[in-house]
């Protein structure tokens, strides 16, 4: 274990607000730093990614908030010291694993499930200048990546791959739809759809959006202001190949996106639902019973999943889309409003440690 091990670290912890009851502040505080135990690493953040999640925290909207927990789900950095004699782990870049209680069941977790951030299980979070983690959940960054892009990828990268991979069973050559492309799981279900050599649409509510997605290797798409939409997008599937539909959807809106989208999803198409953004309710008709099209429930995926999806982005070294990079813990409330306001295309990211000098 590391001589130059730092006794104190620095972290955005929940804090109960003084001025909005049932809503939470989030808190730049410095704590012990504990010493790391046989089976564990102590981890220099360099980056933390924000989700959806931390900006429901604040507002009082998630299950399980503890205060005084840690923000943040998403961090990568550096492992700088451990309770293991010589790990072949030290000073290796890692990411976090963003999750407990998942470990490889096809179908959903073995035990309770958590996921990092803001919490009291797991008692843990990546928006601190350092972490004690299990050296067991911590994932080798992928050579291609730096800590800012490594940042941006859990928490998205899992939930994308267990959409894409494992609900909706993208082939080579099939034709998806994605919805709400912006945030930073569209994006990535975007990137891994493309590396797996699928035709991707898109929808937004914003033409700059739809736009980057095609730089991005989206084929077409729509913005989902128009009433036409789905029309819009089956005149490009049919200008494609003659008869051409939608193998899958993947979606994070909710509302009617079956009935908008039954003329275009061939028989036994899938839609995959990871959020319910415009609504909680997806409605489900005879006419999609009758034409075998499956409504799927996805949510993040086990730690299989996360390492399957690991192996892939390195594979073909996509490289996650960042929108922002912020300097330093003190920013965080920019980022928490830069999320709230969901202008954002891609992740927005803390970058904790200073930047590597310039060789």
């Amino acid at each position: 274990m590391s001589t130059k091990l730092p006794q104190t670290t620095k972290c955005l912890v929940v804090q109960e607000s003084k001025e909005k009851p049932k809503q939470y502040d989030a808190a730049l505080i410095e704590r012990p730093l504990p010493v790391p135990q046989p089976g564990q690493v102590v981890v220099k953040i360099a980056a933390a990614g924000f989700n959806h999640k931390d900006v429901w925290v604040r507002q009082g909207l998630y299950p399980g908030i503890a205060p005084g927990a840690v923000f943040g789900g998403d961090g990568a950095g550096t492992v700088i010291a451990s309770g293991t004699p010589e790990d072949p782990l030290l000073n290796t870049c890692v990411f976090l694993t963003p999750t407990r209680g998942w470990e490889r069941d096809p179908q959903g977790p073995e035990s309770r499930f958590g996921i990092l951030g803001g919490g009291a299980f797991p008692a843990l979070g990546t928006f601190a200048e350092y972490v004690v983690v299990e050296r067991d959940q911590v994932v080798a960054t992928p050579a291609h990546l730096d800590d800012v892009h490594a940042a941006a990828w859990p928490v998205g990268g899992v939930t994308a791959w267990r959409a894409v991979a494992v609900n909706a069973q993208v082939q080579r050559g099939q034709n998806v739809l994605i919805t709400g492309i912006g945030g930073g799981v569209a994006l990535l279900a975007l990137q891994i759809c493309v590396a797996m050599g699928a035709n991707v649409y898109v929808t937004s509510g914003s033409a700059e959006k739809l736009s980057r997605a095609l730089v991005l290797g989206a084929k077409g798409g729509a913005n989902y202001k128009d009433k036409d939409w789905p029309a819009q997008i089956g005149a490009q599937l049919k200008r494609s190949a003659p008869g051409a539909m939608l193998d899958a959807i993947i979606d994070s809106a909710g509302g009617d996106i079956m009935g908008q989208t039954g003329k275009i999803l061939k028989l036994g198409g899938r839609v995959v639902c990871y959020g319910m953004t415009a609504s909680p309710v997806i409605p489900l008709t005879m006419r999609q019973v009758l034409a075998n099209q499956q409504l799927i429930g996805s949510t993040m995926g086990s730690h299989k999943d996360l390492r399957d999806a690991t192996a892939f982005l390195a594979e073909h070294r996509i490289v996650p889309v960042v929108s922002h990079v912020l300097s330093g813990l003190a920013a965080a409330d920019e980022g928490f409003a830069l999320i709230a306001q969901g202008a954002q295309f891609g992740k927005v990211v803390i970058r904790i440690a200073p930047a590597p000098a310039k060789l």
